[in-house]
């Protein structure tokens, strides 16, 4: 007896449905206003949805899953240029230390510098250690410097004979403001002569071949001095020793809180702790 009322009662409300839906039919002005509103609330959901899987990256809108646009900083023409010569061979501590340091945006997260790359072509250059790196630049076309630092390999022959990397070097001293070697960066700066009378420093135990091949630098004792600056030249023993310079020029180029905030941004303390009271080091059992 139930399932005989719950039948009728479901046809009465089938058939009501049939005349509300042919109503609607002959009043093609209520259907457009039902069909607007499905497909506006359908996109504005879409729409909230496509906002909620980007942000916002130096002023331009970027998907999050995008991990190559996001990391892209634009070149800014207002911004000073800092240039990393790199060539096969190239130690990547010696690039890396001062891309890490100039890289990282002001404590407000505003971009301060270009970090640019700068080769002789435009190929792949192959580091040290195997690492590959295709430079922003190359020495045709690399823009205004503002700091130039030169790296080293463990044999610097090709290079120091090289007349093109010599000659880049020279020209862009004429610009720059501040001309930073790294360990045997020194012979470069021997080689091309922008530094005739400076003190200079070179890799631990490579001072007294530098001297004798560039006697008009004033090379320092790589036993005991690990950076040195002369005017608008500087320069340290290279490998991890590349942050000291990295972050004694930044601080020169921003201010002494800018550089705390790099430094902790780096985990310097861990570094320089790592074996004092204030590191903890599990160790597997």
């Amino acid at each position: 007896m139930a399932a005989y009322f719950y039948k009728q009662d479901r046809n009465k409300s089938l058939t009501k449905m049939k005349k509300t839906a042919l109503k609607r039919l002959r009043n093609p002005g209520i259907l457009t206003i039902m069909v607007v509103f499905v497909f506006v609330g359908c996109n504005m959901t879409g729409e909230r949805k496509k906002d909620q899987g980007k942000e916002k990256k130096y002023g331009k809108e970027v998907s999050k899953t995008d991990t190559l646009t996001k990391h892209l900083k634009p070149f800014r023409k207002d911004l000073p240029t800092i240039g990393l010569l790199i060539y096969d061979g190239v130690l990547t501590t010696e690039v890396t230390a001062t891309a890490d340091v100039f890289s990282k945006p002001s404590k407000e997260g505003e971009q301060l510098f270009n970090v640019i790359t700068i080769a002789e072509r435009e190929k792949v250059i192959v580091a040290e250690e195997g690492l590959k790196m295709m430079p922003d630049y190359t020495f045709d076309n690399c823009p205004k410097l503002e700091a130039l630092f030169i790296p080293s390999a463990y044999d610097m022959y090709a290079q120091v004979h090289n007349e093109r990397i010599v000659r880049f070097i020279q020209e862009k001293n004429r610009e720059t403001k501040y001309t930073v070697s790294n360990c045997a960066g020194a012979k470069l700066v021997g080689k091309s002569g922008i530094a005739d009378g400076k003190k200079i420093v070179t890799y631990i135990g490579g001072g007294t071949q530098l001297q004798k091949d560039y006697p008009r630098l004033n090379v320092q004792d790589d036993a005991t001095v690990t950076y040195v600056e002369d005017g608008k030249f500087s320069s340290s023993n290279g490998n991890l020793a590349s942050y000291i310079s990295a972050l004694i020029l930044v601080e020169k180029m921003t201010s002494p809180e800018h550089r705390r905030f790099i430094e902790s941004y780096l985990y310097l303390d861990r570094l320089q702790n790592w074996e004092g009271e204030t590191a903890t080091i599990l160790h597997a059992p």
